[in-house]
C-alpha cells in the first residue's frame, strides 16, 4: 500500500509538472541552455523602437514576434522598461493567416490565468483557437490590464485609424499604407513598431526603409535568421530541402535575404560579419585615402587601413554632394587631422582619385586633381578602373578564408554599407549603374594592392610569422 500511495503521489507531481509546462511556455521559452536562439535574444535585448527581422521560414523569427508581444502586454519583459495598461496590435496578411499563424503563437505564450476576456470576431471565447479574435484582454503584473488586438491587411485602412498604441507587430510584411498608418498610432505613447518576415516580394519598401535604412533613422534596427540559426531543426531535413531549391529560393527561405531577378552583385557581404563597430587602428596600419569625386552627385572619400596579415578595414567616410572642391578639402583634413593620418613634410595628404579627375575640359582651366593639389591634397589618378577585376577584387576580400573576411567596415561608413546592400545585376551583365559612388573608390584602393587574398599556396604558421615581423620591422624605418 505505501509503494502504491508513493506512486500516486510522483504521478500526481508529474502532471502538476506537465501542466505548468504547458500553461507557462514564456516561462521556458529560449531557457534551456543547450539550445538556445541566440539571435532571438539579440531581437529582444534590442531597445531600438523599429525592429524587424528577415528570416527564413522556420527560422525562428515568428516565435519571437508572439514572445515579444506577449512580453510587452504583460508587463514583464526581461531586457526592457515595462508599463501598465499596454495596446498593441498583431497585424497579419489575413484573417486566415492571423488565426492559423499569429494568433496560434499569441495564445502558445499566454497562461490562460492571465486573461481577462477574449472577443471574437467569429468562433467562440471558449474555443478560441478555432475562430477568429478580435482582442485579448490580458492581466497585466503591474494590476492593470493590457489589450492585444488582431488587424488584417485584408482591411481598408481606415480601420488602422484612431487607436493610441504602445507596439504593433508585423507578422509578414505589410503594405506601405498600412506600415505608415500603423506608425502614427505609436508615436504619442512613443511606441514600438517590430515586424518578422521572409522577404518574398522583392525590394519593396522595407528594403528602402528597413534594410538600407535610407533615412538613416536611428530608431531602425534589422537582424537575419536563417536555419542554421534555429538549434531545433533538424540538420538532414535542412540539408534535404535546400537540394531540392532554386538559389532565389535559398536566399530568401533559408536565408532571410531580399533578391532581385538580377542578384546582388556583392552576394558575399554579410552585414553581421563585415561590419563592425569602431576601434582605436594603429597608426602603423594606416594604408591610403580613396576618393570618388562629383560635383551635384556625391564624392565619396573613405579612409582605408591593413593590418600586417593584409585584412583591410575600412575606418572613416567622407560623403557629400554639392560642394565645392574646397570644401571637401577641408572637410578630408579635418577627418585626417582626427585621426592622426600621415602626411607629407609640407602637412598635405595623398590619396587615390578616379582617373577622370585628371581630365580637363574647356569650362575649367584646371582638372579636379590639380584643385585637390591646390587644396594640400595630392591625389594619384592612375587607378585600374577595369570594373570586372574591380568587382573580383572586391569578393576576394568579402569572402571568408578560415572563417573570417580580408575587409571589415566600420559601422560609422553608412553610406558605403548602403551601397553594398542595393548594387545589383542589370540585364546587361554589367551592375545597375545607381549609388555606387563609394562602391567606385574602394575598388580604386583594393585593386591598388598587390596581394592576392584567398590567391596561392599556402604558407606554414612559421613563414606567416616571418613575414609578420618583416613588415613590421619596415613600417618602422
Amino acid at each position: 500500500m505505501k509503494n502504491s500511495s508513493l506512486i500516486k503521489k510522483i504521478l500526481t507531481i508529474e502532471n502538476d509538472i506537465k501542466q505548468f509546462r504547458k500553461n507557462n511556455n514564456l516561462f521556458y521559452y529560449n531557457s534551456d541552455p543547450e539550445k538556445i536562439h541566440a539571435k532571438q535574444l539579440e531581437f529582444h535585448k534590442s531597445q531600438k523602437r523599429n525592429r524587424w527581422v528577415f528570416g527564413g521560414n522556420r527560422s525562428g523569427k515568428t516565435e519571437c514576434g508572439a514572445a515579444e508581444a506577449v512580453y510587452m502586454a504583460r508587463g514583464n519583459h526581461p531586457f526592457r522598461k515595462n508599463r501598465d495598461n499596454v495596446a498593441g496590435w498583431v497585424v497579419s496578411l489575413s484573417t486566415q493567416v492571423q488565426r492559423d499563424v499569429a494568433q496560434a503563437k499569441i495564445l502558445h505564450y499566454i497562461n490562460p490565468e492571465w486573461i481577462e476576456d477574449i472577443v471574437m470576431q467569429s468562433g467562440r471565447a471558449s474555443s478560441p483557437k478555432g475562430g477568429v479574435i478580435d482582442y485579448i484582454l490580458i492581466k497585466n503584473i503591474f494590476g492593470g490590464t493590457s489589450k492585444i488586438g488582431f488587424k488584417s491587411c485584408e482591411m481598408d485602412r481606415d480601420k488602422f485609424a484612431g487607436a493610441s498604441l504602445d507596439f504593433v507587430w508585423f507578422d509578414e510584411e505589410p503594405p506601405k499604407d498600412i506600415y505608415d498608418e500603423c506608425r502614427m498610432r505609436v508615436i504619442d505613447r512613443c511606441g514600438d513598431i517590430f515586424g518578422t518576415m521572409t522577404p518574398l516580394l522583392g525590394l519593396t519598401f522595407v528594403y528602402n526603409k528597413i534594410y538600407l535604412n535610407e533615412d538613416g533613422d536611428d530608431d531602425v534596427w534589422h537582424i537575419h535568421m536563417e536555419w542554421a540559426d534555429n538549434p531545433w531543426l533538424d540538420k538532414r531535413e535542412v540539408e534535404k530541402i535546400t537540394k531540392a531549391m532554386s538559389h532565389e529560393e535559398i536566399e530568401a527561405r533559408r536565408y532571410g535575404n531580399f533578391s532581385s531577378s538580377k542578384g546582388l552583385v556583392y552576394s558575399e557581404f554579410n552585414e553581421r560579419i563585415h561590419v563592425i563597430e569602431p576601434f582605436e587602428v594603429p597608426k602603423e596600419w594606416f594604408d591610403n585615402i580613396s576618393i570618388d569625386p562629383g560635383l551635384n552627385n556625391p564624392t565619396s572619400v573613405h579612409w582605408y587601413a591593413a593590418d600586417f596579415d593584409g585584412t583591410v578595414y575600412v575606418i572613416a567616410e567622407h560623403y557629400e554632394a554639392r560642394k565645392t572642391v574646397k570644401e571637401h578639402a577641408n572637410a578630408i583634413k579635418s577627418i585626417s587631422e582626427g585621426l592622426g593620418w600621415h602626411s607629407d613634410g609640407r602637412g598635405r595628404y595623398s590619396a587615390l582619385i578616379d582617373s577622370a579627375a585628371g581630365q580637363r575640359t574647356l569650362a575649367n582651366a584646371k582638372s579636379v586633381k590639380e584643385l585637390f593639389y591646390d587644396e594640400g591634397i595630392v591625389t594619384n589618378s592612375a587607378v585600374n578602373k577595369d570594373l570586372f577585376y574591380g568587382i573580383n577584387k572586391v569578393k576576394q576580400y568579402l569572402k571568408l578564408h578560415d572563417e573570417k573576411p580580408s575587409l571589415y567596415i566600420f559601422n560609422t561608413c553608412k553610406n558605403l554599407i548602403r551601397e553594398i546592400k542595393q548594387y545589383f545585376w542589370a540585364s546587361n551583365d554589367v551592375p545597375k549603374k545607381k549609388d555606387d559612388h563609394a562602391l567606385d573608390e574602394m575598388r580604386y584602393y583594393l585593386c591598388s594592392r598587390q596581394d592576392k587574398v584567398g590567391d596561392g599556396e599556402q604558407k606554414s604558421d612559421i613563414q606567416l610569422h616571418k613575414e609578420k615581423l618583416i613588415r613590421k620591422r619596415r613600417r618602422r624605418v
